[in-house]
C-alpha cells in the first residue's frame, strides 16, 4: 500500500511535577525543604530518511505521543526526563499544521495561576467583532489589521506550512516538550523557610498535522495511460512496476534509479497516467501530480502509434495544458518529448505528421519494449539535468 498523505496527531511529553518534601534524618531534625524538580518531557522530532518512500508507518500509527517527564522526589532527587520520540519520514515530506488551537498556548491559558506565572505565554489577541455589523470604514480598518497580523496573501487549503524535509538526516522538532516543575526547595528564602508548595509540570506542544509526500526525483515521466511509462522505467532501471496492456496499470508513483558506467545516478519518477481534466481530479486527478513538482526535467512520453485511438499531437497538447492548469511553473522546466512504440507500423507516419505540426519541438523516437533508443534516451536525460 502506498500512502503519500496522512493526518496525524502529535503531542510532546508533559513536564513532571515538582515535589513537596522535607529532609528528615536522625541528626538533622530540621533539614528544611528537599523537594526535587520534575523532569522535562520528550520532544516529537521528525527525521528525513532516504530509505523510506511513503508514509505507511504513520498510517498505522497516526498518534505520535512522546513520554512525559517523571515527577520530582524527596531528598532533592529530580525526576527523569522523557525520551524524545524520533519519527522517520521520507525525504520530500511537507508538514502542514491543520489547526492552531491545540498548541501549548491554549493549554497554558487554562492552567492554574502558579503555572501561568511560570510559563512564558504571550498576551492573546482580542477577538474582532463580526463583519456583518461593520460599516465600510470599519471593514477597511479590519482588513488592514488582518493584513498586518497575517502577511500571507491567502490561507493554504492544507493550513500553515511548518517544514519541508528534503535532506537526508534533516531533523525538525515538531512539538516541543514541556519543562518540569520546580520543587519546594527552590522557593526557600530567609523569610519563607518551609515552603509547602511546588510547581506543576508544563504541558508539551500538541496539534493536528498533515504529512504530504512529494517524491524527490530528477526526472518525471508524464504521459497518458498505456503510453509505456512503466515499460520505459523497467528498461532504464532495475525497478519492476506492473506492466499490462490496459490503462491505469500504475496506481501510485514508481521510483527507479538509472545507473551509468561512470557511477553517475539519476532518479526517475513514474506517475500514473494523466487524462484530460486531471487538474480537476478527473481519473486519478491531481492526487499524484504533486509528485512531479520537484522534478528538474519532465519527460513527455507519447504513444506515437495511437493504439488507443488518439492522435499523438493531441495528447501532447492536452498534457501540456493539464500541467499548466495544475502548476504553471511546470512548463518553465526543461522538457523532453519522447515518441514511444516506434516498432508499430503506424508510428512512423504519425511521427512525420507530429514533426510537421510541431516543428520547433524536438522528438526522441524509442521503442521501450524492445530496448530501441534506450541508450540515447539515457544520455538525453543526463544532459538535460546538467
Amino acid at each position: 500500500m502506498f500512502v503519500d498523505e496522512i493526518k496525524i496527531y502529535a503531542r510532546a511529553g508533559h513536564g513532571g511535577k515538582g515535589c513537596v518534601a522535607f529532609q528528615r534524618e536522625k541528626f538533622r531534625p530540621k533539614g528544611g525543604p528537599s523537594g526535587g524538580n520534575g523532569g522535562r518531557g520528550g520532544d516529537v522530532i521528525l527525521e528525513a530518511d532516504h530509505d523510506l518512500n511513503n508514509l505507511i508507518a504513520q498510517f498505522y500509527q497516526p498518534r505520535l505521543i512522546a513520554p512525559d517527564g517523571q515527577m520530582g522526589l524527596g531528598k532533592g532527587m529530580d525526576g527523569h526526563a522523557g525520551k524524545d520520540l524520533i519519527v522517520k519520514v521520507p525525504c520530500g515530506t511537507l508538514v502542514w499544521q491543520l489547526d492552531s488551537g491545540l498548541s501549548s498556548e491554549s493549554s497554558r491559558e487554562s492552567a492554574p495561576e502558579e503555572f501561568q506565572s511560570f510559563s512564558r505565554r504571550r498576551r492573546p489577541t482580542p477577538p474582532l467583532p463580526k463583519g456583518e455589523d461593520w460599516g465600510e470604514e470599519e471593514q477597511g480598518a479590519a482588513s488592514r489589521m488582518l493584513a498586518a497580523n497575517d502577511p500571507a496573501d491567502a490561507p493554504h487549503p492544507h493550513g500553515e506550512l511548518v517544514i519541508d524535509l528534503t535532506d537526508h538526516g534533516q531533523r525538525f522538532v515538531l512539538c516541543k516538550a514541556g519543562r518540569g516543575g520546580l520543587g519546594n526547595r527552590n522557593f526557600a528564602t530567609a523569610a519563607r523557610q518551609t515552603p509547602r508548595f511546588a510547581q506543576p509540570g508544563e504541558p508539551g506542544d500538541e496539534g493536528n498535522f498533515l504529512f504530504e509526500l512529494r517524491t524527490m526525483a530528477e526526472i518525471g515521466l508524464v504521459g497518458y495511460p498505456n503510453a509505456g511509462k512503466s515499460t520505459l522505467l523497467t528498461a532504464i532501471s532495475r525497478a519492476r512496476p506492473k506492466v499490462a496492456p490496459y490503462p491505469f496499470t500504475t496506481l501510485h508513483p514508481q521510483i527507479g534509479i538509472v545507473e551509468y558506467p561512470d557511477f553517475h545516478r539519476l532518479t526517475v519518477c513514474d506517475v500514473p497516467g494523466l487524462v484530460e481534466g486531471a487538474h480537476q481530479n478527473v481519473g486519478l486527478g491531481h492526487k499524484f501530480l504533486r509528485h512531479i513538482q520537484r522534478c528538474k526535467v519532465l519527460v513527455v512520453l507519447l504513444d506515437m502509434a495511437g493504439t488507443d485511438g488518439r492522435a499523438p499531437w493531441d495528447d501532447h497538447k492536452s498534457l501540456l495544458s493539464e500541467l499548466k492548469l495544475y502548476a504553471p511553473d511546470l512548463l518553465q522546466r526543461p522538457r523532453l518529448v519522447v515518441a514511444n512504440k516506434m516498432d508499430e507500423p503506424a508510428a512512423v507516419e504519425n511521427l512525420k505528421k507530429f514533426k510537421r505540426r510541431l516543428r520547433r519541438t524536438p522528438v526522441l523516437p524509442i521503442a521501450a519494449a524492445f530496448d530501441q533508443g534506450i541508450a540515447q534516451f539515457k544520455q538525453a536525460i543526463r544532459a538535460a539535468v546538467k
